[in-house]
């Protein structure tokens, strides 16, 4: 995981992403989630193409069950996008980079 990704955890949640002044978009995954894995480098590659106007975080689910059950997680990778402390929207599943800076687009508007 590059910089450009933050780690979050339940203790850096409220401060790395509903304290956070810009759109946030986070990823719930798991280390065995086939389909997290495909989406992980989109996301890199999101988080360095949108340095500066938005922030980028990554929730493991198995370590943050938590926060998964908070956001009533059910599928993952579950990315969530997150404005002023509030889920604004999300996707569920594996989805094409198009689709996803479509959406991040038309969030940052």
């Amino acid at each position: 995981m590059s910089d450009a990704v933050k780690n979050v955890t339940l203790d850096s949640f409220d401060q790395d992403v509903l304290q956070a002044g810009t759109l946030v978009l986070v990823d719930f995954w798991a280390t065995w989630c086939g389909p997290c894995k495909i989406v992980a480098p989109v996301v890199e590659e999101l988080a360095k193409e949108y340095e500066g106007k938005m922030s980028f975080a990554k929730i493991n689910t198995d370590e943050n069950p938590d926060l998964a059950s908070r956001y009533n997680i059910r599928g993952i990778p579950t990315l969530a996008f997150f404005k002023e402390g509030n889920v604004v929207d999300q996707v569920v599943g594996a989805v094409p980079k198009a689709q996803l800076k479509s959406k991040i687009d038309s969030l940052l508007g």
